[in-house]
C-alpha cells in the first residue's frame, strides 16, 4: 500500500482555508443581521440645533435663526480696500551696490529687510538714507519699488 500524500503542512494549510471560509461566512450573516436596510425615514433623520452641533432630536422652532443667503461666507473674507496711505513704508538703507545695481532696505516698522532694485529707485541712494518707498511680492520675497530719500 501507498501512503498519503498528504503532509503536516498541507494538512494546516487545508484548515487555515476553511477557518478562513467560515469567519467569512460568519462575517457576512452578521452584515445581514445588523443591516440597517428597510429602516423608517424617521430613523435616518439626523437634524442640527442652533449651535452646528447633529443631533437625532428635531430642533425646537423657537431657536431656529434665519440667515441671510447674501450674510454666508465661503472662502477666504472680503478685504477692506487698503488706504493708500498705508502703504507707504518708510525705512533705511542698509547695502545698496551701484554697480550691480540693487540692495536692500530695513523697514523701520517691521524690522525686515527688503530688496531693492535700481529699476525701482525714483532718486539715486547709497547706504544709511532715510528713504520712503513701496512694497510688492515678487518671486523671491518683498521688493520695493517708487524708492525716494525723505
Amino acid at each position: 500500500m501507498a501512503k498519503s500524500q498528504q503532509t503536516f503542512s498541507k494538512k494546516e494549510k487545508e484548515k487555515k482555508r476553511l477557518q478562513k471560509r467560515q469567519d467569512k461566512e460568519q462575517k457576512k450573516e452578521d452584515r445581514k443581521a445588523n443591516s440597517d436596510k428597510g429602516k423608517g425615514i424617521e430613523e435616518m433623520m439626523a437634524y442640527v440645533d442652533e449651535n452646528g452641533n447633529i443631533t437625532s432630536t428635531p430642533v425646537d422652532p423657537k431657536k431656529k435663526r434665519i440667515t441671510e443667503q447674501e450674510n454666508i461666507q465661503i472662502g477666504i473674507p472680503k478685504q477692506a480696500p487698503v488706504d493708500p496711505a498705508d502703504l507707504i513704508r518708510t525705512g533705511i538703507v542698509t547695502f545698496f551696490n551701484e554697480s550691480k545695481g540693487y540692495g536692500f532696505i530695513r523697514d523701520q516698522k517691521t524690522q525686515e529687510s527688503i530688496f531693492v532694485h535700481m529699476k525701482g529707485l525714483l532718486n539715486q541712494i547709497k547706504e544709511k538714507d532715510k528713504v520712503t518707498f513701496e512694497v510688492e511680492s515678487g518671486p523671491k520675497g518683498l521688493n520695493a519699488y517708487n524708492v525716494k530719500i525723505a
